[in-house]
């Protein structure tokens, strides 16, 4: 059977990464609640490429 229910996935980026010129990108995969948050989530993750802390917003 499938799922039920309000959790969707989402993908995070990071917003100083394409600021910064470097190549590559900095994603993260991850599950939300849509009834509980429904405006887009922006979290603090770790950007392997800049070594560093960073937030990363919603996108799609």
């Amino acid at each position: 059977m499938a799922k039920k229910g309000n959790r969707v996935q989402v993908i995070l980026e990071c917003t100083e990464h394409k600021e910064s010129g470097q190549p590559g990108t900095s994603r993260y995969i991850t599950t939300k609640n849509k009834k509980n948050t429904p405006d887009r989530m922006e979290l603090k993750k770790f950007n392997p490429i800049l070594k560093r802390m960073t937030v990363h917003k919603e996108i799609k």
